[in-house]
């Protein structure tokens, strides 16, 4: 991931983080006012729902005192007539406007009834008027059938008050049906539930919700506290008074929707979460286009820096500016420009060491060679030898001198290019038979086991000669590694896809682990008397002009393993030797 992605994704986890944060305590602080105020609300629905029943009793009071006063009232209820008190009282009830209109004796018995209802029994009529005969002219509440009213009972005195001659009673009263109900709950903006006991009288809930409160039980909520109950899915505070004890236990129920208050909030929420997520797009957009000025210097350092890992020095790193990353930049140049000399210095040094060791390597062997020459050639101008004398000399001159020939090959071959290839259809079966064929020759390995498979690969472009010489040096190698007398040598040859793998194996004594990473390195050699070091390296050199490689794949006590992998067709060189190559490979 890049460094202007990891900044976006970590302002955006940041930005978001804190975004959530604030609107999970925005939120919280927003329900608990809403709670607070709705609990406000609903104490001032209680308010309100006081003030207007006070209003709604003393006027019913009013009218009661001021009809229980009529001269026309008194002088009915001298009579003590039922009849004539029933027909009378009807003008008297449309005259009050009030909904239900009662007469009684002096003992409490019912004389006459007016009503807006005709479903209301008698019998409870006359059992709440025996509760109601009380001195005082408080408002009382009845229950009669469906019927909740609320009433006022007022004595009907003959003559004056102080006499205290009562020839009856008056019961006026003002029935809470559904239009009330309805009325008082829009004054108190809330829903409202009258209960007679456990009875439901007058509700504005929906049918469902009257079920639901029913079924949840009829136990008077705890009194002057506000609770909060749900109702088919949707959550009230709740408040209960009691308005009546006797006659009858009449409670009312206030509630107030929270969902609906809450309703805001989920609205709020809503509205935040898509102004925080339109803040944070083009929070991000902006942020995305302004990192594009810290981030672009710093790519275009790191295109540097993997062009310098590329051993290229010219690649072009500018930036203007004081900031750090100009700094950077500076350093990394300067850096790169000390590297750059510091390598051209170390080129120089390895070429010269080379060119000595070069040097020194070639003037001993030849050197040997040659004294060896010179003094068999005076051993040959001896008359005196014997033939078979002279044939030994003349082996041995013939031998320093193909001596010499091996090593000015190697190190032509070591100097040429790719392009001296000659490359011709053939399989490298025919320069691995013609390799056993020379080792073969030389009379110090002839007891020396060299089997090969049988495979046989397809044809494909290779200089055979220059493979007869890989193969020949991995033998030569490999017969000086074994017993002369009990050695063995296997060579295997694979086809594996685009790929030809040879393994020349032998049961040596292997190559010791901390020389294992050198045995390429020219003039390195180990162990041999005569040896040039350039054996390994110019095989190398070969098989990777093929387009191939060459590896140690496993060296033991028991035995070493090479590894030959040549294309099946040309390739471009993997190394690319000129007088000098430290290439190494590993097993």
């Amino acid at each position: 991931m890049s460094l202007r992605a990891k900044f976006l994704l970590a302002l955006l986890l940041i930005s978001g983080g804190l975004t959530t944060a604030s609107l999970v305590v925005v939120r919280r602080v927003v329900t608990r006012h809403i709670r607070t105020q709705i609990v406000q609300d609903l104490q001032n629905s209680f308010a309100t729902f006081q003030n207007v029943q006070r209003q709604r009793e003393s006027a019913l009071a009013h009218s009661a005192d001021l009809m229980a006063d009529l001269p026309i009232v008194r002088a009915l209820m001298t009579t003590q007539h039922p009849v004539t008190i029933q027909d009378a009282s009807a003008g008297l009830w449309r005259t009050s406007g009030s909904d239900v209109l009662v007469f009684a004796d002096a003992s409490g018995n019912l004389m006459a009834l007016q009503s807006n209802s005709v479903d209301i029994p008698l019998v409870e009529v006359q059992q709440q008027l025996s509760q109601s005969m009380s001195p005082d002219s408080s408002i009382l509440w009845w229950s009669c059938g469906r019927h909740l009213f609320q009433v006022a009972v007022r004595p009907i005195y003959l003559g004056a008050k102080e006499l205290n001659h009562v020839v009856g009673f008056l019961a006026l009263g003002s029935e809470i049906d559904e239009k009330v109900t309805r009325e008082l709950s829009e004054v108190a903006a809330s829903q409202v539930v009258f209960r007679v006991g456990n009875r439901f009288v007058g509700t504005t809930l929906t049918p469902v919700q009257e079920i639901e409160l029913e079924a949840n039980g009829s136990a008077p909520l705890a009194a002057g506290i506000s609770q909060e109950i749900q109702l088919n899915s949707e959550r009230f505070l709740a408040r209960e008074v009691q308005l009546s004890t006797a006659p009858v236990a009449v409670r009312l129920t206030v509630l107030k929707s929270l969902d609906q208050s809450s309703s805001f909030i989920s609205h709020l929420d809503r509205v935040l979460v898509l102004l925080g997520a339109i803040a944070l797009l083009l929070g991000a957009g902006l942020v995305w286009i302004i990192s594009r000025t810290i981030t672009q210097p710093l790519r275009s350092l790191v295109a540097g820096v993997r062009a310098l890992a590329r051993s290229d020095f010219e690649f072009p790193v500018t930036h203007g500016g004081r900031d750090e990353v100009a700094e950077l930049t500076s350093a990394f140049g300067r850096m790169r420009a000390d590297l750059q000399h510091s390598q051209r210095q170390l080129i120089d040094s390895e070429r010269l060491a080379t060119i000595g060791r070069m040097a020194s390597s070639i003037s001993h062997d030849l050197r040997h060679h040659l004294s060896a020459i010179i003094a068999n050639a005076e051993f040959l101008s001896d008359d005196r030898r014997r033939s078979s004398e002279r044939e030994e000399l003349y082996e041995e001159i013939q031998t320093a001198v193909h001596q010499m020939n091996e090593l000015i090959d190697s190190l032509l071959e070591f100097s040429r290019t790719r392009e001296s290839l000659r490359l011709s259809p053939s399989r490298p079966e025919q320069a691995i038979r013609s390799a056993i064929n020379s080792i073969r020759l030389r009379p110090e390995f002839r007891n020396i086991g060299i089997e090969m498979g049988s495979h046989e690969t397809v044809e494909a472009a290779y200089d055979v000669r220059k493979l007869e010489r890989v193969f020949h040096n991995l033998l030569l190698n490999a017969c000086e590694a074994v017993s002369p007398s009990a050695g063995r040598i296997s060579i295997d040859v694979f086809e594996n896809k685009n790929e030809i793998e040879i393994r020349v194996s032998d049961d040596g004594r292997g190559i010791p682990a901390y020389l294992q990473q050198r045995i390429f390195e020219p003039f390195f050699t180990q162990g041999k008397a005569n040896g040039t070091g350039l054996g390994l390296t110019v095989a190398q050199k070969i098989v990777q002009d093929h387009g191939g490689d060459i590896r140690l794949e496993s060296s033991s006590s028991k035995g070493t393993t090479f590894l030959v992998v040549l294309p099946l067709g040309p390739k471009e060189p993997n190394v690319n030797f000129g007088t000098t190559n430290t290439a190494t490979v590993t097993p």
